[in-house]
């Protein structure tokens, strides 16, 4: 009997991290949705610009939309329209930042693999 309890606990730890690991993920999407609300205004509502000169946030990688806010924070990014990006970028967190690249790599990902 007791050889069978180390094998119990690893199941029961393994079954609850596979029916709440979607949860969290969700739970961070929606999170990274709501602080998103004002990049809308100008990315479009489903991350595609329809604007010319803004770029599309929909599905782009994560590691790259973190580094470009952060540029813009740190005015490594200047040309153009950045001075816009740079005032938005100053009033995250980076948790903030964080969400929100996470929201939008991921937009648009579910409908691509259905």
């Amino acid at each position: 009997m007791g050889k069978h309890l180390p094998l119990r606990s690893v199941l029961y730890f393994l079954s609850a991290f596979l029916w709440t690991h979607p949860l969290a993920a969700d739970e961070k999407f929606s999170i990274g949705e709501q602080k998103a609300k004002t990049c809308m205004t100008c990315h479009g509502e489903d991350g595609i610009s329809s604007i010319e000169s803004y770029p599309n946030l929909r599905g782009q990688k994560m590691a790259y939309l973190i580094t470009a806010l952060r540029s813009y924070q740190t005015r490594e990014r200047s040309g153009g329209l950045a001075v816009l990006m740079q005032q938005q970028a100053d009033a995250l967190s980076d948790q903030d930042i964080s969400d929100i690249a996470y929201y939008y790599s991921k937009l648009g990902v579910q409908e691509q693999r259905q």
